[in-house]
């Protein structure tokens, strides 16, 4: 009774509370126009390359008050079983080389030949309420002050809460040369404050380089849905291949098992490093999250040199065991013989 009550309550006041800045703005303009010539918008929205269902079955009331109320055993880790360190980032620079740092769920920062790359950063809250999606205590350990002073890219994959933090963007905003991200994110990162010249908005398979030529971001196409709140968002989801001269990366995204898996392999991606989504996966939304029976054939048709997982340790979207995913890494280097970067949350790798 009192989640219906809740639900009428938050549709009834729904026009007042999605006109905070957090719910980011719709695309119009000159921004739409050019949403409206991509290939993939069809009547009025983004499309996959094949057929994509958001949910397999249904959610009832029942449902969400037991996933709230009631969660499944080990869903969330117990005193001391998180591993994490308070890594001083602004110390990075006396490390020499490439190096990955991983923030919990899809948080993590990269530095490519020099440049500092932040992507998905959710340091203050994943949902529009902070009782929702609350992070594990022992994950939630950093802060955008924490993050270095200077921060050339922000790569974002898509606007879902949980990779586009409203609080984390504003508070990081002025150390942020460029925010590379899909079309139709920039509206909110506008609205945020974001110089329209220092967003770079791409579709599927298009690429930009930086100023100097040191990085190259490429959109790939990832199967997955997109939004802040019930209306149309108009906005793209996005894996990202990163190259440097050094080595390249590709970081998955959110998403399902698909066929663009194929059309990778048949691309011959030169990654060195895979960065895979594994975590908050569901039988109900099998075809927008990889199902762990996937992971390891993903990661053999990419033919990384090396891999390791996100979008996972940090936050309770689903009902596995909290550290299932990290038992799915390890059989999926078992089953595809590409080694497995083992970290941690706030772990300096270099690369």
């Amino acid at each position: 009774m009192l989640i219906s009550a809740l639900i009428i309550l938050l549709l009834v006041l729904s026009p007042i509370i999605y006109s905070h800045a957090q719910f980011g703005a719709v695309p119009r303009g000159e921004r739409l126009r050019r949403i409206s010539m991509s290939a993939h918008f069809v009547k009025n929205k983004f499309r996959n390359s094949e057929p994509t269902v958001l949910r397999t079955g249904k959610i009832s009331v029942k449902k969400i008050k037991d996933f709230i109320l009631n969660p499944a055993e080990n869903t969330a880790p117990g005193p001391g079983e998180l591993q994490a360190v308070k890594t001083d980032l602004h110390q990075l620079s006396v490390r020499k080389g490439d190096l990955y740092v991983w923030f919990g769920h899809s948080s993590f920062l990269l530095r490519l030949s020099g440049k500092i790359i932040l992507a998905d950063p959710v340091f203050c809250k994943a949902a529009p309420f902070k009782f929702i999606n609350r992070p594990f205590k022992d994950a939630d350990i950093y802060r955008p002050e924490d993050m270095p002073q200077k921060i050339d890219f922000l790569l974002i994959s898509h606007d879902h809460w949980d990779h586009l933090d409203y609080g984390t963007v504003k508070r990081i905003r002025d150390r942020v040369g460029y925010v590379v991200c899909p079309l139709g994110v920039g509206a909110d990162l506008q609205r945020w404050g974001y110089p329209k010249d220092r967003i770079i908005e791409l579709d599927w398979d298009e690429s930009w380089t930086s100023d100097d030529s040191s990085i190259t971001f490429t959109s790939k196409e990832t199967r997955h849905f997109t939004g802040r709140a019930f209306w149309n968002p108009r906005t793209m989801p996005a894996a990202w291949y990163i190259k440097s001269p050094e080595r390249n990366i590709f970081f998955s995204g959110d998403g399902g098992w698909g066929s663009r898996f194929e059309r990778f392999s048949k691309e011959k991606l030169d990654i060195d490093l895979a960065i895979m989504e594994n975590g908050q996966y569901n039988q109900m939304w099998n075809q927008i999250h990889t199902l762990p029976k996937y992971l390891g054939e993903e990661i053999r048709l990419l033919a990384p040199k090396r891999f390791v997982t996100v979008h996972h340790s940090k936050f309770r979207l689903s009902d596995h065991p909290w550290d299932e995913p990290l038992r799915n890494e390890i059989l999926a280097e078992q089953e595809t013989g590409v080694p497995l970067v083992r970290t941690y949350i706030g772990k300096v790798v270099e690369l």
